[in-house]
């Protein structure tokens, strides 16, 4: 696998958004990622500039079954992932897929992310639009071809039909939770990952 230092960009990538007033509902977008537990993904993707908000819920199943204790089944087809709002002025979403791919999981597991086991815990990328599934599907051959990885990149593309927050408690836990054994053992390192490697891309 290629380091983290040398992971490719995107070939295929959006524009960055004008940054003017009168652009600013094309610059405020939106994108749904899943990469195992939501805990971790979302403490990598909070500390990103560009950032405005990070969500953990779950996405690829109804409402009526958007809760942690039916999810955490595996029985409904709900992933664990997260919503991040970002200013597509200041960060790309080819950016956001390359700290997902490099850093947030291991895109090459089936339904699963290290010991937690189950559909929930795949790696999904929840487009929004064609323009976000192009992308993702350019970027995934790319990796793929290149051979960055030593296994073949399992992460699905599924059209974003709805996404549902999850309970209060999930929010901001890693920040909240440091010395919590999983977060410790399994989030930070992910976060001091980020830090090292991309320095120029954290909030100031």
């Amino acid at each position: 696998m290629a380091s983290v230092k040398t992971f490719p960009d995107p070939d295929l990538d959006l524009p960055l958004a004008s940054g003017s007033s009168t652009q600013s509902a094309q610059s405020a977008q939106s994108a749904v990622l899943a990469g195992g537990c939501f805990w971790c993904v979302e403490a990598v993707y909070r500390q990103l500039a560009g950032i405005h908000s990070v969500v953990s819920g779950y996405s690829g199943d109804s409402a009526k079954t958007a809760d942690y204790k039916s999810v955490c089944s595996g029985m409904t087809n709900h992933a664990e992932a997260v919503k991040i709002e970002f200013d597509a002025s200041k960060v790309t979403f080819g950016q956001l897929l390359k700290v997902f791919f490099s850093v947030a999981h291991d895109p090459t597991q089936v339904n699963r992310q290290g010991n937690d086991v189950g559909p929930q815990y795949r790696s999904a990328i929840f487009y929004a639009n064609e323009d976000q599934r192009r992308v993702a599907e350019a970027y995934i051959k790319q990796l793929n071809e290149a051979r960055v990885f030593p296994a073949k990149i399992a992460t699905t593309l599924e059209p974003l039909e709805a996404f549902y927050d999850a309970e209060a408690y999930h929010q901001d836990y890693a920040a909240r939770n440091p010395d919590q054994p999983y977060i410790a053992c399994i989030a930070a390192p992910k976060v001091d990952k980020v830090r090292e490697y991309y320095p120029e891309k954290l909030k100031k």
